[in-house]
C-alpha cells in the first residue's frame, strides 16, 4: 500500500526503474593508530582538502565522515568510477600515503540523481 501522497510502486515500475540504475564505488576509510599522532590533524586537514576537489570534479559524489568514538570506519565515499579508479584515487590520498588510514573499495549500484536529503 502506498503512503499517502505517493505513487504506487508496482513491479514494472521497479523493473522500469531498475534499468536506470548506474555502478558507483563504494568506498569505506579506516583509521589506524597513527590517526592520534600530533602530525595527524594537518594530515587529515590536506585529505579533507582533496575530498573537497574531487567532489568539486565530480569524481566523489557523496562523502560522510564518521566521527563515532570506538569505530574503526572514520569515513565512507560513493565515487562516480570504478573500483579500480576509486583504488588507485584512494592510493594517493594525502592520510593513505602518510598510514594514518586505509581503506576499502566495493562496487555498488545507485540511481543517478540520487542525492542527500
Amino acid at each position: 500500500m502506498a503512503e499517502k501522497g505517493t505513487l504506487p510502486i508496482t513491479d514494472d515500475f521497479m523493473k522500469e526503474m531498475l534499468t536506470r540504475t548506474r555502478p558507483y564505488s563504494v568506498m569505506l576509510l579506516y583509521r589506524t593508530p597513527a590517526l592520534d599522532e600530533p602530525s595527524s590533524p594537518a594530515i587529515v586537514w590536506e585529505h579533507g582538502r582533496r575530498n573537497f576537489h574531487l567532489r568539486a570534479e565530480g569524481t566523489l559524489a557523496i562523502v560522510v565522515p564518521i566521527s563515532e568514538d570506538g569505530s574503526r570506519v572514520v569515513g565512507l565515499g560513493i565515487f562516480n568510477a570504478s573500483v579500480e579508479e576509486t583504488t588507485r584515487i584512494m592510493r594517493d590520498d594525502p592520510g593513505v600515503k602518510a598510514g594514518i588510514f586505509t581503506f576499502e573499495v566495493r562496487g555498488g549500484r545507485s540511481f543517478p540523481g540520487d542525492a542527500l536529503p
